[in-house]
């Protein structure tokens, strides 16, 4: 029996690991799929991967979608060619709200099974797998980005994968024989398929960080064979080949642009400032303060595990590499943030994939560190802690998502444009800056205006108010036929010309 399940009260014992998966998997569901299209797409970053996923989902776009004024695809497609797979399998012709952010919640809920299947095994426990999975399920930061359209999430699923994937194969070579080398097997090629859907989820980025702690890991305990026994060729070239697909094929079609916006200013250009820079400290409050109070202890458990994993006798070894593991995780948190402090651009979002690694090493903490009589009501009352705040979540982050869009959706004034403005007749957008929530809602082409708003040629036009106010005695010809209606900023629709475009046979009939 594992040193770990001996010190665990029976109780912790006695939970069935299946039935510790059920309850997170269930719970996870819920929390991020409750209410999940109940607010309209409002903000820029999801609306503008909600137009690549419309390019997809209703255009047959599959490689290369573009958005709003023939912009390549921000980042690799694994979130949305997962969009796209949910909404063939469930029939789903039309992009919504609740669609576009759905595959997160799916990430989000893979992550949570993922912690409690590893945490299970790895401290032998239902209970401490359990625990793991309230811990994300409590997590402020985990639970509302699993219910936003953006490819966060799924980056934090892959590298969970293969950090966990790394884990679960240590430890299995570190056990005393017999031990089955077929597992060994399914693990190493686990953590390749990992390593290679990070880099498909949002650039080489995906695959760096968890092979830098990695590659610290085996530094700190001088195990040079690790890199031997782990990479096989079968496991290396699945890797690649996942990794380097969707590359590729840009290669192949000359699809350039792409790369240069992936490689270049998505990666490694905003890591030394082309999209901006902001102070070294900007994460010292998102980093203690995004998921109070899980947030909090986190630094303690990293600075327990360095701690603990000189500790052991030679002869301990179970429980040294479980230790072991413990210390990759503080290794990976600490890599993580300081690889991102380091960057010039920041973003909060940015430590997510921390959380998985993090649940594991807060359930190892208060399971094997603590004194054994203070075990049993730290994770219960942890347990409870947790079930409060995802209740808290289950309620508040619906609500507060709608409040946050509040009057800025741009869906009423995409229905009024789209039943005035025919299918075929030219639409212009001119004065805005950030157009990609109204073109999700218009789900229609639009050109962008450059020049003085006079000049525009016949069709209609969409602007801000403010604009048209600012710019109306110069631009005669041009007149208002909807608007101001409500948005952000609220918007006017102008009419240039009697003749916009042949009418269709559909359209000549009903005339």
């Amino acid at each position: 029996m594992n040193l770990s399940d001996q010190n665990l009260p029976p109780p912790a014992r006695a939970l069935p690991t299946w039935l510790a998966v059920a309850i997170a998997a269930a719970l996870g569901l819920l929390v991020t799929c409750y209410r999940i299209g109940a607010a309209d797409v409002c903000g820029y970053n999801e609306a503008v991967e909600g137009l690549f996923v419309q390019q997809m989902v209703e255009h047959d776009e599959v490689l290369f979608p573009r958005g709003f004024s023939d912009q390549p695809m921000y980042k690799p497609p694994l979130f949305h060619w997962t969009a796209l797979m949910v909404d063939r399998l469930a029939g789903v012709r039309k992009v919504t709200a609740a669609s576009l952010r759905f595959p997160s919640a799916l990430y989000a809920t893979a992550g949570i099974i993922l912690v409690v299947v590893f945490t299970a095994s790895w401290l032998s426990s239902g209970t401490a797998g359990l625990l793991a999975g309230m811990l994300l399920l409590g997590a402020y930061q985990y639970v509302s980005q699993g219910r936003y359209g953006r490819v966060d999430m799924t980056l934090t699923f892959c590298e969970a994968l293969t950090l966990l994937g790394f884990a679960w194969w240590w430890r299995r070579t570190q056990a005393p024989p017999p031990h089955a080398p077929s597992r060994e097997t399914a693990l190493r090629y686990l953590f390749a398929a990992g390593l290679g859907l990070g880099v498909l989820a949002k650039g080489p980025v995906g695959a760096l960080l968890p092979l830098l702690a990695i590659a610290i890991f085996i530094v700190v305990h001088r195990r040079w064979e690790v890199p031997r026994r782990l990479f096989s060729a079968g496991s290396v070239l699945l890797a690649l080949a996942i990794a380097c697909s969707w590359y590729l094929a840009c290669l192949a079609t000359r699809q350039m642009d792409f790369l240069h916006r992936q490689i270049g200013s998505e990666n490694f250009g905003r890591f030394f400032g082309s999209l901006g820079s902001m102070a070294p400290w900007y994460y010292v409050q998102p980093l203690l303060l995004n998921s109070v109070p899980m947030s909090l202890i986190a630094p303690l458990a990293v600075g327990w595990a360095l701690r603990r994993g000189r500790e052991h006798a030679p002869q301990a070894r179970d429980e040294a590499a479980r230790d072991e593991i413990a210390g990759l995780f503080a290794i990976f948190w600490l890599t993580t943030v300081l690889f991102f402090t380091l960057a010039a651009y920041k973003r909060r979002a940015y430590l997510l994939p921390l959380w998985p690694p993090t649940a594991a090493l807060i359930a190892w903490w208060l399971t094997t560190c603590l004194p054994v009589a203070a075990r049993r009501w730290a994770v219960g009352s942890t347990i409870a802690i947790c079930a409060l705040l995802a209740s808290f979540n289950l309620i508040y982050l619906p609500r507060r998502e709608i409040r946050t869009c509040g009057n800025d959706s741009f869906r009423p004034v995409a229905l009024h444009v789209n039943r005035i403005v025919g299918a075929e007749e030219p639409l212009y957008i001119y004065g805005m800056d950030d157009p990609a929530a109204l073109m999700f809602y218009l789900d229609r082409p639009a050109t962008r205006l450059r020049g003085e708003l006079g000049d525009a040629p016949p069709g209609y036009v969409l602007l801000p108010a403010p604009v048209w106010s600012r710019v109306r005695n110069h631009a005669p010809d041009l007149q208002p036929i909807l608007g101001p209606v409500p948005g952000s900023p609220p918007l006017v629709l102008l009419r240039h010309g009697k003749i916009y475009a042949a009418p269709t046979p559909a359209k000549a009939a009903r005339g």
